[in-house]
């Protein structure tokens, strides 16, 4: 099965904002058993977040995307979303009812852009905001199931609970460990991990990522993951994939790399 995710800001692709939730989501995805396909960062501009969604839809089983559901003007997923796939919006009546009780309560006026913050695509499910204000947006086109969550961090882990609960698969399970090793190349590692990799046959991923300690020393610290039916299948095959990793870097040790 696969996903994808799309994160929608300006403040993201000029570098201001650093994109965590694409990191969260793609985690999420990964451990309710999901292949993230493809991640898209796009700017406040409509046609440019309405074909994002075009894009994937067909190729992904499952998008997930966040930023662009508050009150300002360049907040304009939503509308972007409904206007490419030809969807009305409709108010959510409990959003609506609870914008108007805080602003009433403050004594100030229902503007169009509190106003803004309720709509959502007719034939949708609004995802409840327990942390904020915008609700989320949960929708269903052909075969792909698109969620539509807020750019604000706080709101969109609050969501993330829900969407997780709703697409988690129950036959594929994700697990994933690593090893730190010095004083080996990852040039000198390399030619073991791809023999390991054919000898697994897409059993495991095997990936080496080059760092620099505390100390300053060079490092590699080499993560396997794997997917299964059970979650001991999964965990079992990456322990035993990095138990043969650690007794080849014992071996080059000993002979020299």
């Amino acid at each position: 099965m696969k996903a994808c995710v799309i994160t929608i800001g300006n403040e993201i692709l000029k570098g201001k904002t650093v994109n965590t939730n694409a990191a969260e989501i793609g985690r999420m995805l990964y451990f309710s058993g999901y292949d993230v396909y493809r991640g898209l960062i796009v700017p406040d501009v409509k046609e440019e977040i309405g074909n994002a969604f075009r894009s994937l839809i067909g190729k992904c089983d499952v998008i997930v995307s966040s930023g662009g559901l508050g009150p300002t003007f360049d907040d304009m997923t939503v509308s972007s979303f409904a206007q490419e796939f030809d969807i009305a919006l409709r108010r959510d009546k409990e959003t609506y009812t609870i914008i108007k009780f805080r602003t009433e309560k403050k004594q100030l006026k229902m503007t169009k852009e509190r106003e803004k913050m309720a709509l959502i695509p007719d034939g949708s499910i609004a995802i409840k905001n327990e942390v904020g204000t915008a609700p989320g947006v949960d929708y269903k086109i052909e075969a792909t199931r698109i969620f539509i969550l807020p750019g604000v961090p706080a709101e969109m882990r609050s969501m993330l609970r829900y969407v997780e609960r709703e697409i988690k698969l129950k036959d594929s399970f994700y697990f994933e460990d690593s090893t730190k090793i010095h004083g080996i190349y990852e040039a000198t590692l390399a030619p073991y991990v791809s023999e390991l990799m054919k000898r697994y046959s897409g059993r495991v991923y095997i990936k080496s990522h080059p760092l620099v300690d505390e100390g300053g020393e060079s490092a590699l610290e080499v993560e396997v993951s794997a997917k299964a039916d059970r979650f001991e299948n999964s965990k079992n095959v990456v322990n035993e994939v990095l138990a043969e990793i650690k007794m080849i870097v014992s071996k080059l040790r000993r002979v020299g790399n």
